[in-house]
């Protein structure tokens, strides 16, 4: 445990060093701000929360945002260290290859979160304070949870980049794929389920497939969880029409992006104990 906790804060400390965690807060929290201010504008005397109208705002900024934020935290993180031959001085000493990927992993989500709780917060105060709403009258159970969520979202690509750390060779390689998985995720995949849906018209694919199709992806998880957690954000992102029926419980979003979190460290502490460095 003490072999992992130095590489924590081994991350840690490089991550202040380098200026990441300073850049990413500072972009994350101007994005927030100016969209949380924007999307608040037009409510006027409505009865509907502005901190409601931040979720979804940020919502939609984190689904295309944290992922690639993640995404360029980890991508490096083994093969980088073994080009710059640091990963074998590190192998010297009495630690696995399973206790560098989850020490290194924390780190970076720790790095991550912060960003995340720090410019996200930054917003939904600013929002709350400048308002007319009491400020504890606010839809604040909601913003947790967007919250807690995005940090989620962050572990998920967090560990899918050390998939591709571990498996390449060099950094190039390693940078092109990250983003290319961030596109995929992010935009090709909801773009090609909706070509195969127009092609179909209803023919093979029924809504119940059609759900879980979407829910494999974790940002569609994400979006899934955030827009449709209260009547107030459900209503603001056109999700209301969602029934009862169809909507997924919280408990299977969560074990879903779980899973995301799992498999892919899995995967990569396996990669790398075959890795000849």
């Amino acid at each position: 445990m003490d072999k992992v906790l130095t590489l924590i804060f081994k991350e840690i400390r490089d991550g202040f060093r380098n200026r990441w965690v300073v850049m990413i807060t500072v972009v994350m929290a101007l994005l927030a701000l100016t969209l949380s201010f924007l999307g608040s504008a037009p409510m006027g005397a409505t009865s509907i929360s502005p901190l409601a109208v931040t979720v979804v705002s940020l919502s939609s900024l984190s689904i295309f945002f944290i992922p690639l934020i993640a995404l360029l935290l980890a991508y490096d993180s083994i093969v980088g260290e073994a080009e710059r031959g640091t990963l074998t001085l590190l192998l010297v000493y009495p630690i696995s290859r399973n206790q560098i990927i989850i020490g290194k992993f924390i780190g970076h989500l720790i790095l991550l979160s912060l960003a995340i709780l720090i410019g996200y917060s930054a917003a939904g105060l600013a929002i709350a304070l400048s308002s007319e709403t009491h400020f504890l009258e606010h839809n604040w159970q909601s913003f947790i949870m967007l919250l807690s969520s995005s940090i989620i979202l962050g572990a998920v690509f967090l560990s899918v980049g050390y998939v591709i750390s571990a498996g390449v060779k060099d950094r190039s390689t390693a940078a092109a794929i990250a983003i290319g998985v961030w596109l995929v995720f992010v935009l090709l995949y909801d773009m090609g389920l909706l070509a195969i849906l127009a092609a179909d018209s209803g023919q093979i694919m029924g809504a119940e497939l059609v759900k879980w199709l979407m829910l494999v992806n974790p940002t569609d998880s994400y979006r899934m969880y955030n827009l449709t957690s209260t009547n107030e954000t459900a209503l603001l992102s056109g999700m209301t029409g969602l029934s009862a029926e169809n909507k997924v419980s919280d408990y299977i979003l969560g074990l879903i992006m779980l899973a995301w979190i799992v498999a892919p460290l899995s995967l990569a502490g396996f990669i790398l104990k075959r890795r000849v460095i």
